[in-house]
């Protein structure tokens, strides 16, 4: 319920204008004074809560059955309310196009497609782009991106990033995000049930807001220096599959005995995250994946899992989250489950049992090399059961808002350890 007049939250504003966008489908433009009843971060939730409650996706031959509003108006009480409202544009429409990303079916989303659609948003807003192919990633030791997709029809691509700020780029702080991107997720050899597969077309959530945060950067003048990583494959089926008792070597030599491939996810980020340390030599590392059923059980769908080996940088993503209307819940990164990883013939077994969502996240900080480093699995908020103010029922592209509130802040790295 909206506050009286100067007592409106963001939340309230937020889920304001989705509900507003929601009751005018089909309108042509609407005008809304609503900056009268809160300030401009308030208004700027307006504006993020119209956009991503009007979306949807339609491949009918005849087009949607709604359209969204096609003009909204904003009566600003001051003018020195636009730029805070320009950066609520980018930031609704990085999560717009991380939901539209994962809600294209699999078979157009191979890893290329994915790849060329990151690769022309950065390009458009500026960003440099690296695409990497299956030589390459052989050569430079990425075998659990190759594995995991080297039954796929359609092979793996590895994306990189590189966005600067306009000034300071030189002494500004590097950060660099990593986001799992598998196009389609059957579970490989150790198959998913089928009902479990119906959502698996999202299973690249992670790379597509990763894809979508580095395209908005500049739009929203961030202060710091961020790559973004994107490890791409299909896990599928085939007799060229990767077979449970696999082991597989990964970026900077660090093996891996595969005993689940339908624990794919954290094979390819794993790749990710060596190659950041290894070629990147970053300050603070992000990687962000659907990547456990687990979080799922312990969350629910209305909070993501963060796990995080520095404090600080756990209480600026718990804050970035609150502000974004993405929350997020920190979970332990408990060494006491560290035994449970042990393989007897490689460094690690990538599927060592529960507790599922912790395991998964030790399992990733072998391959941060102690750099602060923080994991969000967003397996729990990955898709919407219904549609809910700014959430549409199907993939949610959670993440994008959260990660730009946290890097386009003051200080995103403050109080954040050096290593």
């Amino acid at each position: 319920m909206i506050r009286p007049s100067g007592a409106a939250t963001t939340t309230d504003l937020r889920r304001a204008g989705a509900t507003l966008a929601r009751g005018t489908r089909d309108v042509e433009a609407l005008a809304s004074s609503v900056a009268a009843v809160g300030d401009d971060e308030a208004t700027a939730a307006f504006v993020e809560g119209a956009t991503l409650g009007s979306f949807d996706f339609s491949m009918r031959r005849d087009g949607p059955a709604d359209r969204p509003v096609g003009r909204v108006l904003l009566a600003l009480t001051d003018s020195a309310e636009e730029p805070r409202l320009a950066r609520a544009v980018a930031a609704a429409g990085a999560s717009w196009t991380a939901r539209l990303l994962a809600t294209v079916p699999a078979n157009v989303k191979t890893p290329a497609w994915l790849a060329e659609q990151a690769v022309e948003a950065a390009r458009a807003a500026g960003v440099g782009t690296t695409v990497m192919e299956e030589g390459e990633l052989a050569e430079r030791g990425f075998g659990g991106l190759l594995g995991v997709g080297q039954a796929a029809a359609a092979p793996p691509r590895f994306v990189r990033l590189d966005y600067k700020p306009r000034t300071g780029a030189r002494k500004a702080p590097h950060v660099v995000l990593v986001g799992k991107g598998i196009t389609f997720d059957s579970g490989g050899l150790s198959i998913k049930p089928g009902a479990s597969m119906v959502t698996m077309k999202r299973d690249m959530t992670g790379a597509a807001v990763v894809a979508a945060v580095l395209a908005a950067l500049p739009a929203m003048d961030c202060p710091v220096r961020v790559t973004g990583l994107l490890p791409m494959a299909e896990n599928a089926v085939g007799g060229n599959a990767m077979r449970p008792g696999d082991v597989i070597t990964h970026v900077g030599g660090r093996t891996t005995e595969v005993t689940n491939t339908d624990a794919e996810g954290r094979l390819v980020l794993a790749d990710g995250l060596a190659y950041a340390v290894a070629e990147l030599s970053p300050d603070v590392l992000v990687d962000v994946a659907t990547l456990t059923g687990g979080i799922k059980v312990a969350l629910g769908q209305h909070l993501a899992g963060l796990f995080t080996n520095d404090d600080a940088l756990a209480g600026l993503l718990d804050a970035a989250g609150t502000v974004s209307g993405e929350p997020v819940w920190r979970m332990p990164l408990s060494a006491e489950y560290e035994p449970k990883l042990a393989s007897k013939i490689a460094d690690a077994d990538n599927a060592p049992g529960g507790p599922p969502a912790v395991t998964a996240a030790l399992f990733l900080q072998h391959f941060v090399a102690g750099l602060p480093w923080a994991h969000l699995d967003i397996a729990s908020v990955g898709d919407a059961p219904k549609d809910s103010f700014e959430w549409t029922e199907g993939p949610t592209g959670f993440g994008a808002r959260l990660l730009l509130a946290w890097l386009c802040g003051e200080e995103p790295l403050a109080g954040v350890s050096s290593r």
